[in-house]
């Protein structure tokens, strides 16, 4: 069993109580605006039997989080559904000219004052140690961002696929996990850097994704780019051919981004002038502060490295 409550740290210091209440208007508020009505007429008698539908111990956290939180289990689940429909991130991984690896992410999201406020970092426990940590939202079970400590790092980044609610929701129901619920069984079962990359790679899930992952070892990087079936496409760190970064936004990274929303290039010039002999974890947080890489839009900013995992750093952002 997971002490997942047993150290919280919320990022931006804001009280517990607050953030309760932060929570409990953001979830009506995300609702109405951001899922269609159809939506709830199928998930809230879902959602009366959740452990029918969702497995332990994501059902239920959900059911606990609702309850203290005084949520309809409905609302609290299609919360935990939902982050695919205007997510905008951005994920770096790099390797250092001693080989070593650093990985790096913006988290990007419409309602940005309120999940500024919700961010928190949370170490999962066994037996009295840090299994593995992550940084998420309160009132949301999955990951987006994680590291297991001197195995590997993962981010997650919005692939858009179009037409996501008909086809998560049908895909939920065919029992295929959610993308973030994956990154957080991956750091609790995956035992080193391959078995995690494998999991990412061919685990059925509901939704387009790009996986982003970091390992301990050179060339231990990787982004894979995933259908809801598997892989679409693995593009490795290559070092020795001048590929010792990979930058991944939102976009196949074999086409071009839109100009309305190149993140990638300016990201791509920053890691270029810094120099792979000068990349660590102090000098990626630049690169990721680089605008527009850093935007309007922008929650947090993650910074780690497996080989180091006490230097995990969040920080709260803000664009003055």
């Amino acid at each position: 069993m997971w002490k997942i409550y047993s150290l919280v740290v919320f990022v931006n210091r804001t009280s517990l109580a607050k953030v309760y209440n932060q929570v409990s208007c953001f979830v009506p508020l995300f609702s109405r605006e951001s899922i269609p009505k159809w939506v709830h007429s199928i998930i809230r008698p879902i959602a009366e039997e959740i452990e029918s539908y969702v497995p332990q111990p994501f059902a239920g956290e959900i059911r606990g989080l609702c309850k203290s939180l005084d949520l309809n289990v409905g609302d609290g689940l299609l919360l935990n559904l939902a982050y695919e429909a205007s997510a905008f991130c951005t994920s770096i991984i790099a390797q250092d000219s001693n080989g070593t690896i650093y990985h790096g992410r913006n988290m990007d999201y419409v309602f940005v004052d309120i999940l500024r406020k919700m961010t928190i970092d949370v170490n999962f426990l066994k037996d009295g140690q840090v299994k593995f940590r992550g940084t998420t939202f309160l009132g949301y079970v999955g990951l987006w961002t994680g590291q297991r400590p001197h195995k590997f790092t993962i981010s997650g980044d919005e692939r858009d696929a179009g037409g996501w609610w008909e086809n998560a929701i049908a895909a939920f129901l065919n029992r295929n996990i959610p993308v973030s619920w994956l990154v957080r069984t991956v750091l609790s079962e995956a035992e080193d850097f391959e078995a995690a990359a494998l999991m990412l790679a061919k685990t059925p899930i509901i939704a387009d994704v790009y996986y982003i992952i970091g390992g301990t070892t050179p060339k231990e990087g990787a982004v894979i780019t995933r259908r809801r079936s598997g892989p679409v496409d693995i593009w490795p760190l290559d070092p020795l051919s001048g590929g010792w970064y990979r930058v991944e936004t939102n976009y196949d990274h074999w086409t071009t981004p839109p100009p309305s929303d190149d993140r990638r290039t300016p990201a791509i010039k920053a890691l270029n002038a810094t120099g792979q002999e000068n990349i660590n974890l102090e000098s990626l947080y630049k690169v990721l502060s680089v605008q527009p890489v850093l935007n309007k839009n922008t929650i947090y900013t993650t910074v780690m490295s497996a080989a180091y995992p006490e230097k995990y750093t969040t920080r709260i952002r803000t664009l003055k």
